[in-house]
C-alpha cells in the first residue's frame, strides 16, 4: 500500500505553513488565487486522496465499483479548470451535485489546473493519466485555442460556459445558465423606474455568459429607444485589476457622466462598484443604482443587499453530469447546448 501523503509534506514541499493548506484545500480561510491553485496543483500531484471540494463527501477513494458502466474499464472524469471554481459559491455548488451524482455511478473526480505552460503548448498536464479518462469536465476554461485542442482528442467533453461561441469551434455538448431573458426583464424593469443612463460593467468577451449578459443589455437599451455608448462603460479586459478599488474608482471617474444604473457581469464586479463608489462618496441606491448576476451568497448581506440573477447551481451540477454520462455512453450522438432556468432577485441596492 503506498504512504499516504499528509497535509505537512504538501505544506513542506511548498514552503508553507500546514494551516494555510489546509485552508486552500477546504476553502475555509483567506487564500489568494494563485497560492490555491498552486497548493491544489501539488495535493494533485503528490496523490493527496482525501483532497475533496468543500462540504463535498470524501473523494471517491478508488476502489471500482461493481455498477460502474463504463464497459472499457475507464472510471475517472476529470474535471479541468483554469481558475478552481471553489471560490464561488455557484462553483461549489455545482461541483458538489456533479460529483455526487458521479460518485453513485462508481467514477472519480480528479481535478487538474490547466495552467499557461498547458495552454500555450497544447498540451495535458504532465500529471494526467488520459488512458483513464472516461470523460472531462470543463468550468473556468475559457480559452479558445485550448478549447479547440480539447475538442479534437476524441475524449467525452462538457463545458460548463465557454468561450465566446462564435469565435471559435466547440465542437462538444456545452452547459450554460440563462443569462439572455433573465438580464433582459431585470434592466427592462429598472429602465422603467427612470433609470435611463446604464453602465455595463466587466470584459463582454470574456466567456460566453458575459457575453450573453451584454447582449441584453444591448438588446433592451436599443428597445427602450436609448443609445448605446460604451465610453459610458467600463469594459476593460478581465486580466485588469477590477478588485482594486482606486483603479476602479478612477474607471467611474473617467465616465462621461455618472449613470443612473450600473449592471455588472457578475456580483463580484458589482460589489467591487459598490466599494468603488463609497471611495467616491456615492450612496447606493440614493445616488445610483447596482446590480449584478450569479446571486453569491455575499449578495443578500451586503449593505444596501445587491439585486442580481440566481443561478441555479446544484441543477446545473446534476445536469451536467446527465450530459457527460449520456455522452460517454453515446458518444456520437448529436452536441447539445442546455441551458438551466435563472430568477431575478431584487434588492435593495436598485431601490
Amino acid at each position: 500500500m503506498s504512504k499516504r501523503v499528509t497535509l505537512q509534506e504538501i505544506a513542506d514541499a511548498l514552503g508553507l505553513s500546514r494551516n494555510t493548506v489546509s485552508r486552500a484545500l477546504n476553502n475555509t480561510g483567506n487564500v489568494s488565487e494563485e497560492t490555491r491553485n498552486q497548493i491544489c496543483q501539488t495535493a494533485i500531484s503528490m496523490g493527496y486522496k482525501q483532497f475533496s471540494m468543500p462540504d463535498s463527501r470524501a473523494m471517491y477513494n478508488g476502489a471500482v465499483s461493481a455498477n460502474v458502466p463504463a464497459s472499457d474499464g475507464k472510471t475517472e472524469i476529470a474535471l479541468f479548470t483554469h481558475s478552481f471554481p471553489g471560490y464561488s459559491h455557484s462553483g461549489t455548488k455545482l461541483l458538489e451535485a456533479f460529483q455526487h451524482k458521479i460518485d453513485s455511478l462508481g467514477y472519480k473526480l480528479t481535478i487538474n489546473i490547466i495552467r499557461d505552460y498547458e495552454i500555450d503548448n497544447l498540451c495535458f498536464p504532465s500529471n494526467l493519466n488520459i488512458d483513464n479518462i472516461a470523460g472531462i469536465l470543463c468550468i473556468e476554461l475559457f480559452s479558445e485555442k485550448y478549447s479547440e485542442f480539447l475538442c479534437k482528442q476524441n475524449i467525452p467533453l462538457l463545458f460548463i460556459d465557454s468561450p465566446i461561441s462564435h469565435r471559435c469551434d466547440i465542437n462538444a455538448d456545452v452547459l450554460y445558465m440563462e443569462n439572455l431573458s433573465s438580464s433582459y426583464h431585470m434592466l427592462d424593469t429598472l429602465i422603467k423606474k427612470d433609470c435611463k443612463n446604464v453602465s455595463f460593467v466587466g470584459d463582454r468577451f470574456h466567456c460566453q455568459s458575459f457575453f450573453e449578459r451584454w447582449q441584453a443589455y444591448v438588446s433592451v437599451l436599443a428597445d427602450r429607444g436609448i443609445n448605446i455608448d460604451t465610453a459610458n462603460c467600463i469594459l476593460a479586459d478581465d486580466s485588469c485589476p477590477y478588485s482594486d478599488v482606486i483603479w476602479l474608482s478612477e474607471q467611474i471617474k473617467a465616465l462621461k457622466t455618472m449613470p443612473d444604473l450600473f449592471f455588472c457581469a457578475n456580483d463580484f464586479l458589482a460589489m467591487s462598484v459598490l466599494k468603488a463608489l463609497r471611495l467616491l462618496g456615492k450612496d447606493a441606491p440614493a445616488d445610483v443604482k447596482v446590480c449584478g448576476f450569479d446571486d453569491a451568497p455575499e449578495a443578500a448581506l451586503l449593505e444596501p443587499s445587491l439585486t442580481t440573477v440566481k443561478i441555479h447551481s446544484s441543477s446545473m451540477g446534476y445536469t451536467a453530469a446527465e450530459i457527460l454520462l449520456s455522452r460517454i455512453a453515446n458518444p456520437l450522438m448529436p452536441y447539445k447546448k442546455t441551458y438551466i432556468e435563472t430568477d431575478v432577485i431584487y434588492r435593495d441596492s436598485t431601490k
